[in-house]
């Protein structure tokens, strides 16, 4: 594993489950439990993480392996449930709480997949959990589609035999792990950090360098600003999952009318939905923010099929104390274009890749230390995984819409996960059941954040529509004065005076 991997698998705890997850819902008719059974075999020569488990060295003198499971099998991984017929959106919100809430078995593959039956409508769904230490949401996202398919008539292919390989030793394992110990530091010593393997020359470094160092003003008064430091505190065992959705045509129109990017928009609302959490509270001040994480992909074009994380983040300060939506989304576009301006997401990937300078078992100690102790600088993690603009099919029945799922973790109780799909926007939002009871509020802020910013710009579009009128018709009125203006009349010529004194005679 990667440092960063490894991290994920060493902070997790009874409590603190580190898996992704994603519910995806589909039109009928219902496929059989073996059909799902069949598809994910046919598949699973392409993931063979999937069929790997954990091995975890002795005292961590070296980071966890991947071995093969000689015991896998996929009934236990790809299971069957239902919901009481009718099932609504309240019945499978709740089923996939109780499922994210319980801990990967790290005995085995760490991934598990639910057929779920009984939707109202004929629908069914697919929940999916995977470790966090075999995939980020970038690549999650492209593991997700190798069992959905772009075509609805899509042949499946027979499942391929498969062998497990013979797993090492113990013995072995921690003899490799003791000589990756002393030479993992010395190669990364010996090797350039990945920003600087990117650019060409050494005025781009110290270029790199100044933008980084030139923003930290601005982190710095970031860090500082009060922050809604009541949403932390401890996490239970239990979870609450609901959900929000937002199209992309309702965010292009907010753009047209307010500028910045669809992450600005997006992250405005979620501010809107913070804001009515903690107003409904008793809690919210004038200038207060909610600070979240917002991670950012270092995954490159050629890297998409690679099970591990390339992940960096960003801060950002949702400014839920701020009641106008036009100075909301001001002040996070500013953040923005301040964070990309100055390359912090790259900066921030190479402190990350620095804990592989770290002895597996003080990184095993360091990971778990940091995600108990206390913090109330971070209150949320924001993360955007795009998907795709096309329709998806799994078995021939077309994908309707899928919500995303992100582990909460340390002491932050409430993460946002978005997906993209066609051209619609789905907010999955998990919360730790006992800390965030009223978390329904968040998900009803959000859409409220999305309308009051579509009847601000269609407001907008209004006035400027009504001026375009006023201007036209201004235009028109001039047009038609132009033409009623009488000619001026031709002055007759004058008569030459004669130079004797006598009149000339004038011709007819």
């Amino acid at each position: 594993m990667s440092s960063l991997d490894a991290s994920f698998y060493f902070i997790e705890d009874e409590n603190v489950p580190m898996h992704v997850g994603s519910v995806l819902i589909f039109d009928g008719p219902v496929p059989s439990y073996g059909d799902v059974i069949r598809l994910f075999l046919s598949r699973m020569d392409q993931v063979p993480r999937y069929r790997q488990k954990v091995k975890a060295l002795p005292f961590h003198v070296g980071r966890p392996v991947w071995v093969d499971d000689d015991h896998f099998n996929i009934l236990y991984h790809v299971r069957h449930t239902a919901v009481p017929s009718p099932g609504g959106e309240d019945q499978l919100r709740n089923l996939a709480g109780r499922i994210f809430a319980q801990k990967l078995d790290d005995s085995k593959p760490m991934w598990e997949a639910w057929l779920v039956e009984g939707l109202e409508g004929g629908r069914w769904a697919i929940i999916s959990k995977v470790h966090h230490c075999m995939i980020d949401g970038v690549s999650g996202s492209d593991m997700l589609q190798l069992t959905l398919d772009f075509r609805q008539d899509s042949v499946l292919p027979e499942p391929k035999e498969w062998k497990p390989q013979p797993q090492p030793s113990t013995l072995d394992l921690v003899i490799d792990g003791v000589r990756d110990a002393v030479v993992t530091p010395v190669q990364h010593l010996s090797a350039l950090p990945a920003v600087a393997r990117n650019v060409r020359s050494f005025s781009e470094i110290v270029d790199f360098g100044k933008s980084v160092l030139g923003s930290l003003p601005g982190t710095a008064r970031r860090l500082v600003t009060r922050a809604a430091t009541s949403l932390n505190g401890p996490i239970g065992p239990h979870r609450r999952w609901v959900w929000a959705r937002a199209n992309l045509a309702e965010i292009k129109q907010i753009r047209k009318a307010t500028g910045g990017t669809v992450n600005d928009v997006i992250l405005t609302a979620i501010t809107r939905g913070f804001r009515d959490l903690l107003e409904k509270r008793g809690e919210l001040t004038e200038g207060m923010v909610v600070r979240t994480m917002v991670p950012v992909s270092m995954r490159k074009a050629d890297q998409h099929n690679e099970l591990n994380n390339r992940v960096s983040a960003v801060l950002v300060n949702l400014p839920v104390g701020e009641a106008d939506p036009v100075k909301r989304l001001a002040s996070i576009r500013e953040q923005m274009d301040d964070l990309k301006g100055s390359r912090q997401a790259a900066g921030a990937d190479v402190l990350t890749n620095l804990s592989n300078f770290a002895a597996p078992t003080l990184m095993a100690l360091g990971s778990r230390t940091a995600m108990r102790f206390p913090q109330q600088i971070l209150q949320t993690v924001t993360t955007n995984v795009p998907g795709p603009r096309i329709p998806l099919y799994m078995l021939g029945r077309p994908l309707v819409e899928m919500f995303p799922y992100v582990p909460v973790a340390s002491t932050i109780r409430l993460t946002v996960g978005i997906f993209s799909y066609l051209d619609r926007f789905t907010f999955g939002i998990n919360a730790d059941f006992d800390g965030v009871p009223d978390v329904q509020l968040l998900a009803d802020g959000i859409r409220a954040g999305f309308d009051e910013m579509v009847a601000l710009a269609a407001e907008a579009a209004e006035r400027t529509e009504a001026a375009q009128r006023v201007e036209q018709v201004k235009e028109v009125v001039e047009a038609k004065a132009a033409v009623k203006k009488p000619a001026a009349k031709p002055r007759a010529p004058r008569a030459k005076a004669s130079t004797n004194g006598v009149k000339p005679e004038t011709t007819a």
